[in-house]
């Protein structure tokens, strides 16, 4: 599993981020919330792109999005994303402990890779 940033584009909505993910590039669309959420959180670039691309499980959420998690120690990173035209666009993230989300994996309502 490898991860590169390729490009980073300003959106009106926040930004555009393009991934090289193993052989293949993705681009993903962070709303600002999404960044600011980060931000507070102290969550990497890498980090949520690891839990979108490589997720632990995927479940559906409020108004039909995806909530991808991926486990880090004791908490679990919760990347809500939902498409705009087949491109991710990452709503919100947020780091709870992960015994109150996780739901054991191997729940995949979603992937953005296939």
């Amino acid at each position: 599993m490898r991860i590169i940033i390729l490009k980073e584009d300003l959106h009106t909505k926040g930004k555009l981020y393009t991934f090289q993910v193993n052989d293949q590039s993705m681009d993903v669309l962070f709303l600002f919330h999404a960044l600011e959420r980060a931000n507070k959180w102290q969550l990497s670039l890498e980090q949520i792109a690891e839990t979108l691309f490589f997720p632990d499980e995927v479940l559906v959420g409020h108004f039909k999005r995806f909530i991808a998690h991926k486990i880090f120690g004791e908490h679990v990173l919760r990347a809500v994303y939902e498409y705009d035209n087949n491109l991710p666009v990452l709503i919100s993230v947020y780091f709870p402990y992960s015994k109150r989300y996780f739901q054991g994996g191997l729940i995949y309502e979603n992937k953005i890779l296939n």
